[in-house]
């Protein structure tokens, strides 16, 4: 389907963590307008797509985005405006092409990602189609996925002395997406009541899951199982079970070490620590169990625990497709977090998964601690067909919108299953 673009603009807007992010909208030449919110990281991959920021310490503590809203409105309004094109892929490729640099760092990956975003919905929208039956891929069976809820927080997201960062509840046994909705809402609830009956603070961190003052990550564990269970589910595959993302590039040390809750860890006794951890508690799931760098480490996680857990990669793949396909060869990992700002333009996202798709991997498709309440990721899960999603608590208005986006489409597509694909 041919299309032009008629009108390319960007406002200065916040995203959830008071910071500046930006809002892009697009019209066709049909008349057919998109919009999309640009998400930001705080825990990021050293080789994502960059962000462009003004540098202005006297507005906004120097994170401002004016700059990257110019190139939206100049450079890249000129661009789109320039021609008539014929896919998303044949724009993606042109912005990628114009910026001139591996990590989208002169134009700014969110003001190209921005209008990216934009221009697939405004595509779906011209095509007559719901955005997640526009964005399958052809022979990707869509699904529901199941919400990973991350209830209690550490880390960079978190005042607290928790050096993990993400503890996370997934309905895996849930019958239906709407009956994973309820179960971590409950749970989310009763880990309130558990937490301010144990005299601990219900502040929250970044993306709405609790801040309790505890440092080892096995209390936060036991503490959640508890909550499962007071909330009359059973914690495990066939229930609730959980999933981690320590973000262990965070507390790596300059001398190869891990600290955690102030004991130095090398490589392997971190990766002893989670063996005892998936050993005693219900995890199904291990994202950035170790540094980004650390390749050997790895490799021995993914040969001891990954026959019986599911092992994202976030920092160290920062869903690239060519560095997912060497981690294959390189047997790293089962799994790949995938975010749409961390490579920068929806082609290379849907590139990413069929990586995955290629390999057997998993994926697990996710938002960013700074959060719109655009929910274009939710659409994005149910056509990538893995079954995965997370995108923070079941609280906060910018959270909820993905998890609400996903209530309205099961509800109108019943047909669709629900659940884990296999990626065999």
């Amino acid at each position: 389907m041919s299309f032009t673009v008629t009108d390319l603009d960007a406002v200065e807007i916040l995203d959830s963590r008071s910071r500046p992010t930006l809002q892009v909208r697009l019209r066709l030449g049909d008349g057919t307008k998109g919009w999309a919110g640009v998400p930001s990281g705080a825990s990021t991959g050293s080789l994502e797509a960059v962000e462009l920021r003004d540098g202005d310490p006297g507005r906004y503590q120097g994170q401002g985005v004016l700059k990257a809203c110019a190139h939206v409105r100049g450079e890249l309004a000129e661009l789109l405006g320039s021609r008539t094109w014929d896919s998303l892929a044949e724009v993606d490729a042109a912005m990628v092409t114009a910026d001139r640099t591996e990590t989208k760092s002169r134009l700014g990956a969110n003001a190209v990602i921005g209008c990216s975003l934009a221009l697939a919905r405004a595509l779906a929208a011209s095509a007559g189609q719901e955005l997640y039956v526009w964005l399958t891929p052809d022979g990707v069976e869509r699904r529901m996925p199941v919400p990973h809820f991350n209830v209690l927080n550490g880390g960079v997201h978190a005042p607290n002395a928790l050096d993990f960062q993400e503890f996370m509840i997934a309905p895996l046994g849930a019958p239906s997406y709407a009956e994973a909705v309820r179960a971590g809402s409950e749970v989310y609830a009763a880990l309130r009541n558990r937490l301010a009956g144990d005299g601990h603070s219900t502040s929250l961190g970044d993306e709405g899951g609790f801040a309790p003052d505890v440092k080892q990550p096995e209390d936060a564990l036991r503490v959640i199982v508890s909550a499962i269970q007071d909330a009359g589910y059973v914690p495990g595959r066939q229930g609730v079970a959980i999933a981690l993302d320590p973000a262990a590039s965070e507390f790596r040390q300059q001398d190869g070490t891990y600290l955690v809750a102030g004991e130095r860890l090398s490589s392997d006794d971190l990766i002893v620590r989670y063996e005892h951890i998936v050993r005693h508690f219900p995890v199904w799931s291990l994202e950035d169990g170790l540094a980004e760098d650390d390749d050997t480490g790895w490799r021995r996680l993914t040969q001891d625990l990954g026959h019986r857990v599911q092992l994202v990669g976030d920092d160290n793949f920062v869903t690239n497709p060519a560095i997912i396909t060497e981690a294959v060869l390189d047997g790293v990992a089962n799994a790949a977090l995938i975010k749409v700002n961390q490579i920068g333009t929806v082609t290379e996202t849907l590139q990413a998964m069929k990586a995955c798709r290629d390999a057997g991997y998993g994926a697990m498709i996710s938002h960013r601690s700074g959060e719109t309440p655009d929910p274009f990721i939710a659409d994005l899960a149910v056509s990538g067909g893995f079954g995965q999603i997370k995108s923070g608590a079941p609280a906060r208005g910018e959270r909820v919108a993905k998890y609400n986006r996903l209530l309205d489409i099961a509800a109108h597509d019943t047909a669709l299953p629900y659940g884990l694909a296999d990626p065999s």
